[in-house]
């Protein structure tokens, strides 16, 4: 079957979702709607928002729906109507057994990391806090188990000592939307051959939780790597973060975008702050100082640790912790 006239619908909610669907109305695939969260108010105003998908599925001209409850009959019977050859999921809710099972030729996932590892909602920045110089992306079908179904492409991707949550994620995105239109392609070649995934055994796997933001807390007794990983991680967004104190009492809190770290042997209390009160602040963890390069105080913008420097007087007494 030609890959072009099946026809797909097409199911995500964030940005990580729009390059694919982009890219496959560029190239000619027939997307014949796009599922997605519906509308809610957000932020302090409280004004009305979409999803990254909406947009782009607007902007695209492409039919959508927005269903509250995806066992909702009238929606289901949308999906009927479609006569859906082909789902495609990024980064979306989890599917019940009577949506994902629709398609003719089933629905197909594509997930952030080189499955099965890092399963779950996290995978790029747990596989950067956990220090791993390689992930990638994965698709596969999707069955009643989160993450599990069986493997059809992979891609590879390294992760650079440069590289935080932003960029990787990026390249992720990019690479994922090339993936997509192969896995696409192949599906409706036919014959292809998938690796199942069912029965691994989970003690061996590193999982992908949601990161919740006692995750980004810095632990000051670790090593320098570490930590120094976790920022990497988290950066720029939710940020890693750590309570300031002074004389015993909590004084503010610290976001850390970007640090670099030197190894030393350490004869000073982890948390231990040190600093010229000019071009630098160190904290002393396990094996070594972090230094902390892009930071924001609470109730300030992001900036570079000297422009902090100039008007925060106390650094000398204050500790982290």
């Amino acid at each position: 079957m030609n890959a072009k006239d099946l026809r797909i619908v097409f199911m995500g909610t964030p940005e990580f979702a729009t390059t694919s669907l982009r890219r496959l109305v560029a190239e000619g695939y027939n997307i014949v709607a796009v599922v997605t969260t519906p509308d809610k108010p957000a932020g302090r105003g409280q004004k009305i928002h979409q999803s990254d998908v909406k947009v782009a599925a607007m902007e695209l001209g492409l039919p959508v729906l927005q269903p509250e409850k995806l066992r909702d009959e009238a929606f289901l019977e949308q999906m009927r109507a479609l006569e859906v050859d082909l789902g495609i999921v990024i980064a979306f809710r989890m599917l019940p057994e009577v949506v994902w099972a629709m398609p003719k030729l089933g629905t197909f996932n594509l997930h952030a990391s080189l499955l099965p590892e890092y399963r779950g909602a996290a995978p790029i920045n747990w596989a950067i806090i956990n220090g791993d110089k390689r992930t990638g992306i994965t698709t596969f079908l999707l069955n009643e188990e989160i993450d599990k179904g069986a493997i059809i492409e992979q891609e590879a991707v390294d992760i650079l000592p440069e590289d935080n949550i932003g960029t990787l994620y990026d390249k992720l995105m990019l690479r994922g939307a090339e993936l997509v239109l192969r896995t696409v392609d192949k599906i409706a070649e036919g014959g292809y051959e998938t690796v199942e995934q069912m029965h691994i055994d989970e003690s061996t796997l590193r999982q992908a939780p949601k990161i919740f933001k006692e995750d980004g807390r810095i632990d000051w007794s670790r090593d320098v790597e570490s930590i120094h990983n976790l920022v990497r991680g988290l950066s720029p967004y939710p940020a890693a973060w750590t309570p300031i104190y002074k004389d015993t009492e909590e004084c503010g809190s610290l976001k850390v975008f970007t640090t670099h770290i030197e190894r030393a042997e350490m004869g000073v209390e982890c948390g231990t702050v040190k600093s010229d009160g000019k071009s630098y602040v160190a904290v002393a963890a396990a094996d070594g100082w972090v230094y902390l390069d892009e930071v924001q105080m609470a109730g300030k913008r992001r900036m570079a640790i000297k422009e902090l420097l100039l008007g925060w007087r106390d650094v000398d007494v204050v500790k982290m912790a």
